[in-house]
C-alpha cells in the first residue's frame, strides 16, 4: 500500500510563505490524483488543492492566487507553496493519493500562521 510522507510545516507569520512536499512511496505515475486538504481545530476537512494525472488542478477558493499545487515524477513528490498566508491557514495539512478507487492520506502536518 502506498505511503505519504509530508514535510515542510511550522510556524510563519502573517504575510510570509511556506511550501510543504508530500513524498509517495512508490512511483506517482498511475495516481489518478494528487492534492492537499486540510483540518483547523473544530472544523472538517476541507479540500485546499489538487491535481489530476493529467495536471488538472483545482483550488479552494480561500487560496487561489496565493497557494500553487506541483508535482514531480522524478522525485514522486507533491509540492503546495502557499504565500501571503493568512491566520485562517492555520491548520493541520494533509496530503491525499488516489490510486484506482483507494484513497491514501498522509498523517499530515501543522501550519500555524501567527505574529
Amino acid at each position: 500500500q502506498v505511503q505519504l510522507v509530508e514535510s515542510g510545516g511550522g510556524l510563519v507569520q502573517p504575510g510570509g510563505s511556506l511550501r510543504l512536499s508530500c513524498a509517495a512511496s512508490q512511483s506517482i505515475f498511475n495516481f489518478k490524483k494528487m492534492g492537499w486538504y486540510r483540518q483547523a481545530p473544530g472544523k472538517e476537512r476541507e479540500l485546499v488543492a489538487t491535481m489530476t494525472a493529467g495536471g488538472a488542478t483545482d483550488y479552494a477558493a480561500a487560496v487561489m492566487g496565493r497557494f500553487t499545487i506541483s508535482k514531480s515524477m522524478a522525485k514522486n513528490t507533491v509540492d503546495l507553496q502557499m504565500n501571503s498566508l493568512k491566520p485562517e491557514d492555520t491548520a493541520v495539512y494533509y496530503c491525499m493519493a488516489v490510486l484506482g478507487i483507494a484513497v491514501t492520506w498522509g498523517q499530515g502536518t501543522q501550519v500555524t500562521v501567527s505574529s
